[in-house]
């Protein structure tokens, strides 16, 4: 019974060594540039709201698709948070940092009217060495009384040419930000009162 034990002991051991450590990214910019405004753009104030995201990627291992259209669980690649956060902070950051957003939550009391954004993410698609997906609804509305609401569509698609998980997570990361330039932009155009359309696919 003592060999048969020491036995079963090397063999997790074993096991734990083989197996592959978890890898953790994130949707965040490694490198966040200064802020800084261009001509024509002024601050404004920004409620990102809770993002929503499918069932399916609501979960922290990566779920994949295979050139056969199977779907895959990737157990060691993570997000370093949950998804519908990870968007969240990155629209967020990228809007602070690019269109002159001032976020809600670091206001003890905002002095003008709120922009609120909304991000229903449809698809989330990942497909390792070929491309990176994000198709979602966003809104943009103001809690100005009168202000006119914006509601439009986004599919965004990123290349990914090299194959591994961190060149997958650097194509996530560019459409999320491309999502977020578009949702700035209009932002920024609705409040110098422009009539402000939605753009098309890319």
């Amino acid at each position: 019974m003592r060999f048969i034990f020491a036995a079963l002991i090397v063999a997790l051991l074993a096991a734990c060594a083989a197996s592959k450590p978890e890898r953790f990214h994130s949707l965040l910019a490694s490198d966040t540039p200064a802020r800084q405004l261009a001509p024509g753009m002024s601050p404004f104030v920004v409620d990102v709201l809770p993002v929503s995201v499918p069932p399916q990627v609501d979960q922290p291992q990566w779920l994949v698709r295979a050139p056969d259209d199977s779907l895959q669980m990737l157990e060691q690649e993570r997000w370093a948070a949950p998804l519908r956060d990870e968007i969240r902070s990155a629209v967020a950051e990228r809007l602070i940092a690019r269109w002159g957003a001032v976020d809600l939550r670091s206001l003890a009391q905002p002095a003008g009217a709120v922009w609120r954004v909304r991000v229903d993410v449809q698809r989330f698609e990942s497909m390792p060495g070929r491309e990176a997906r994000l198709e979602s609804w966003w809104s943009v509305s103001s809690s100005q009384r009168g202000a006119t609401a914006l509601m439009c569509r986004s599919l965004v698609r990123e290349s990914v040419a090299e194959a591994g998980a961190p060149a997958l997570a650097a194509a996530h990361r560019r459409a999320v930000a491309r999502l977020a330039d578009e949702i700035g932009e209009r932002v920024q155009g609705m409040q110098r009162g422009e009539k402000v359309e939605c753009g098309g696919d890319r």
